[in-house]
C-alpha cells in the first residue's frame, strides 16, 4: 500500500455540540432535500453545513454554498466546536450494523494516504467517475482547504494483521460513539502511541488498494494537490513531499475482515418501450434460459431471495410493467460467447459481471438500447416495488439523480459484485461498470476532517 501516516484531525468538541450523533451526517450523495433539511434542524453545526451547503437566493460566484462552508468551517475552529487532535492519530473506526437480521462489525481505521495517480502506483480504482461530480467536490475542497470526508479503500491481508494491531491498542479505551439516521451505530478510536502507529504503518508496507467508494472524492484530492503546488510555487512558498496536501483521508478496512459486505443496486430503467415478458424473452433469444417468475412489484423481495441464493452472476430477474410480469434469466454458453464478441475490450471477470451482463449484453446488445438516460439506481430492495408502483417521482433520488416523471417499463434484479471481483478488475488495468457496488453502511461524514493546508 502506499504510504499511510496519522495526522492531526478536526473533531469535534462534544462539550461545545452535546452528541456527536446530532451532528454527523451520511456522505453528500445518499442525501436528498427531506434528509438535509432534517440534518439542517438537527444542530447549527451538523456536517451537513460543510459537506452539502444549501443553495441560496442571490448567490454568485463570491457567496455561495462552497464560501459558506469554508466559513463555518473557520467558524467553527475559532469557536471551539471544532479542534484539532493534539497529536498526530490513526483513528480506528468500527461500524454496528444489522443486515438480514443479522448484526456486524465492520472495522478499518483512518489515516492519511499518501496520493498517487491510479495508473503510476498502487493505488487501483474499480469504477468510472464523472466530472460534474469531481468539480463541485473541487470547489468545495479547494474552498475549506479539507478533506471533509475520507475515501473508502480495501486492502488484502487475510490475517487482518494491522487492524488486530490496533484492536489491540483500544483494549479497555471508551471509544467516540455516533448512531445515523438508519440505526447504525458508529464508534472512533483515536490511536496516537508512536510504537502503534509505526507497527500498522509496517503491516501495510508493500499492500495495494483497492478504492471501494470515493472515486470521485480521490480524483478531486489530486487535482486539489496540483493546484495547491501550483499555487505555492507562483507565490514563492515551499510545497515539499510531506505537504499534507499530498494525503488524502482514507478509511482502510481488510478484504477479510468479517464485517465487509457488499450488497446489490438494483436498476430501474426509464426510456425503455414497452414490452411484455414474451416479449422481453423474445428479445434475449438463445443467450438466456428465460422462465416466468411470478407477477406484481411486491415479487420483486421473494424472487430476489431466489437469485441471492443461487448466487450466479449470469442469473438476472426482469420486470416488465407492460404486464406486471418477472421473468428469471440464466445466461447460457451462447450468450457468455455473445457477450465475449460485444466486450471484446474488457477481460473475461469484467464480462462475466451480472451489472456487465445487464448494461452491454442485454440493454445495449439484445434490446438495442445504447442511449438510454442513466437509470435509478436502487440500494435498498424495499424501494424495486416501490419505484415500480409509483414511477419516478420528481426530485433527486438516493445517487442524486433528478426525476424525469413517469412509469418504469423495466425493472431489473442483479447480483453485486464482490471484493475478489474488484480486485481482479482493478488489477487488470479495468473499471466496472457504474454502481456495480454498493457497500454498506457508507462511512459517516463529521467523525475527523483532514486539513491540507
Amino acid at each position: 500500500m502506499p504510504d499511510i501516516a496519522a495526522f492531526r484531525g478536526l473533531r469535534y468538541d462534544l462539550g461545545h455540540v452535546g452528541s456527536l450523533s446530532d451532528v454527523i451526517a451520511p456522505p453528500y450523495d445518499v442525501i436528498d432535500p427531506a434528509l438535509q433539511d432534517e440534518l439542517y434542524k438537527k444542530h447549527p453545526a451538523n456536517v451537513t453545513r460543510l459537506i452539502l451547503n444549501r443553495d441560496e437566493p442571490g448567490d454568485d460566484d463570491h457567496s455561495n454554498r462552497y464560501t459558506r462552508a469554508a466559513k463555518f468551517l473557520k467558524q467553527w475552529q475559532r469557536e471551539g466546536v471544532l479542534f484539532a487532535e493534539g497529536n498526530p492519530a490513526i483513528y480506528v473506526y468500527h461500524q454496528v450494523f444489522t443486515e438480514a437480521g443479522q448484526q456486524f462489525t465492520r472495522r478499518g481505521f483512518m489515516a492519511r494516504c499518501r496520493l498517487e495517480k491510479f495508473s503510476e502506483g498502487n493505488i487501483h480504482p474499480h469504477e468510472e467517475t464523472h466530472g460534474g461530480a469531481k468539480a463541485d467536490r473541487f470547489k468545495l475542497w479547494n474552498a475549506c482547504r479539507a478533506n471533509l470526508s475520507q475515501i473508502f479503500g480495501l486492502y488484502p491481508d487475510e490475517q487482518n494483521t494491522a487492524q488486530e494491531i490496533l484492536e489491540a491498542a483500544i483494549v479497555g479505551q471508551t471509544p467516540l460513539e455516533a448512531t445515523d439516521h438508519l440505526g447504525v451505530v458508529h464508534r472512533i478510536w483515536p490511536v496516537c502511541d508512536v510504537s502503534v502507529i509505526t507497527q500498522v504503518t509496517a503491516a501495510m508496507g508493500g499492500l495495494p488498494v483497492y478504492i471501494a467508494d470515493g472515486h470521485h472524492r480521490y480524483e478531486t484530492a489530486l487535482n486539489l494537490r496540483d493546484h495547491i503546488a501550483a499555487e505555492c510555487a507562483a507565490n514563492g512558498k515551499p510545497f515539499d513531499g510531506e505537504h499534507p496536501a499530498n494525503f488524502v483521508q482514507m478509511m482502510c478496512v481488510s478484504m477479510s475482515d468479517p464485517g465487509m459486505l457488499v450488497l446489490p443496486t438494483h436498476r430501474l430503467f426509464r426510456g425503455v418501450p414497452a414490452m411484455t415478458a414474451e416479449q422481453l424473452a423474445d428479445k434475449l433469444g438463445d443467450c438466456f434460459e428465460t422462465e416466468p417468475a411470478g407477477e406484481g412489484p411486491d415479487r420483486a423481495l421473494s424472487l430476489w431471495e431466489e437469485i441471492e441464493t443461487e448466487g450466479d452472476q449470469g442469473t438476472l430477474g426482469f420486470y416488465t410493467a407492460e404486464d406486471d410480469r418477472w421473468t428469471l434469466a440464466r445466461l447460457t454458453p451462447a450468450g457468455a460467447e455473445k457477450m465475449g464478441q460485444v466486450a471484446d475490450d474488457h477481460c473475461a471477470d469484467w464480462q462475466g459481471l451480472g451489472v456487465s451482463l445487464l448494461h452491454r449484453l442485454v440493454m445495449d446488445t439484445l434490446l438495442d438500447l445504447p442511449n438510454l438516460p442513466a437509470p435509478k439506481y436502487v440500494r435498498t430492495l424495499d424501494e424495486v416495488p416501490v419505484g415500480l408502483r409509483e414511477g419516478d417521482a420528481a426530485g433527486r433520488d438516493l445517487t442524486g439523480q433528478e426525476g424525469s416523471g413517469g412509469r418504469f417499463n423495466l425493472g431489473a434484479l442483479v447480483m453485486p459484485a464482490t471484493v475478489e471481483h474488484i480486485r481482479a478488475i482493478s488489477n487488470a488495468g479495468e473499471r466496472m461498470p457504474a454502481k456495480s457496488t454498493f457497500f454498506y453502511p457508507k462511512l459517516l461524514s463529521g467523525l475527523v476532517i483532514n486539513p491540507v493546508e
